[in-house]
């Protein structure tokens, strides 16, 4: 089940930070969907309230680096966990929904797509007719 996601995540030809915005939207279409469990919506939350509380498993003051680190991995953990734990069918569209609207990339035309383009030049059109 989240082989599956991983692997539609990451086939993409893309950088880091649009992989990471995609993931962003992905959990957030996720969390508005009624067909995810409440429950399973908790997994995100609580991973971004231990982000944002004062305690910690390891604090930043004695090991800053991995003060940070364990942080970052805890919502990692938590929003690949979170994903991997809803419904397939569901991620899958949300999925196809986000790879369809994202502005930037590209879809190589076939020759059935070419043979589709309909040439048409402007012309003005009279004050008193309606364009159609």
């Amino acid at each position: 089940m989240a082989k599956k996601t991983r692997n539609i995540l990451s086939t993409q030809n893309s950088g880091f930070f649009q992989d990471l915005v995609m993931r962003i939207k992905l959990v957030l279409r996720l969390m508005s969907d009624r067909r995810v469990s409440f429950f399973l919506k908790l997994l995100p939350i609580a991973s971004l309230v231990y982000l944002v509380s004062p305690v910690d498993l390891v604090p930043g003051l004695a090991l800053p680096i991995i003060g940070a680190l364990d942080d970052a991995a805890v919502l990692w953990i938590g929003l690949s966990l979170f994903m991997s734990l809803c419904p397939d069918e569901v991620v899958q569209e949300h999925l196809n929904a986000l790879q369809n609207t994202i502005p930037g990339t590209w879809r190589e035309t076939s020759e059935e797509s070419e043979s589709e383009i309909i040439e048409v030049e402007p012309r003005d059109v009279p004050e008193g007719e309606q364009a159609i």
